[in-house]
């Protein structure tokens, strides 16, 4: 049985049995079985390799709010679909602590959903003009796939509270839905656009609001000027 971090259980080898092997056709079963056995420990430190490999981002800086605004309308539907994906619980922590098994986490999930999930616009898909929703039929739009990250990284233990809903413009000036992750080393942003997880200054976005984390009211991320604050392109 190969475990989910590339490692394998002592079952893998149970099978590998010597007696009543005898003569040339024993050695040729043993030299098999242990170049199998090399084989399957060499790609077990590699997949560990790799995995030491994997390092942390730099710090990134937190995006700023300006006081409360109303919601988008798809997320006022979607709570009242579903309160129990709305509701906030002031003792969770706000932020979420960097470590490299998170940091992993969050690669992981971003990937799997941007490779599974088929893109389609609302209208296309529900009939009408903007509906948030997970995308459980296998396709979505932009905030569908944001929708089912944040769910499968609370099922995987990371806080609600600090898994946000983000409305931008995008690089063609169109509404966009990213699914900010505030955490201990500044707010990262998860895409279906890309794989890549970046600090939200280098999406190259406009952020307008965003899910509130101490009430159901949203939060605006314009300035006093009503200017959204703008992320600079990736290199």
């Amino acid at each position: 049985m190969r475990h989910a971090d590339g490692g394998f259980t002592c079952q893998t080898f149970a099978p590998l049995r010597w007696r009543g092997w005898t003569g040339a056709a024993r050695r040729g079963r043993q030299i098999a079985s242990f170049a199998l056995i090399g084989a399957i420990l060499t790609l077990s430190g590699a997949t560990t390799r790799a995995h030491a490999r994997l390092v942390l981002p730099g710090e990134a800086s937190v995006e700023e709010s300006n006081g409360a605004v109303r919601a988008i309308a798809g997320w006022i539907d979607f709570c009242a679909r579903m309160p129990e994906e709305c509701t906030l619980d002031p003792a969770e922590p706000h932020v979420v602590p960097l470590t490299v098994a998170v940091w992993r986490t969050l690669l992981s999930v971003n990937r799997r959903v941007n490779a599974r999930i088929r893109p389609i616009t609302d209208q296309a898909h529900w009939g009408v003009v903007d509906r948030w929703d997970f995308p459980d039929d296998g396709s979505g739009d932009c905030e569908d796939y944001q929708l089912l990250k944040r769910r499968m990284l609370v099922e995987r233990g990371l806080p609600r509270r600090a898994l946000l809903m983000t409305v931008v413009i995008d690089e063609i000036n169109e509404g966009h839905a990213v699914l900010t992750v505030r955490t201990d080393r500044g707010d990262f942003i998860l895409d279906n656009k890309t794989d890549a997880i970046r600090p939200w200054r280098r999406t190259g976005y406009s952020f307008i609001k965003r899910a509130g984390q101490d009430s159901p009211a949203w939060v605006s991320l314009e300035g006093k000027d009503g200017a959204a604050q703008v992320a600079t392109a990736e290199p």
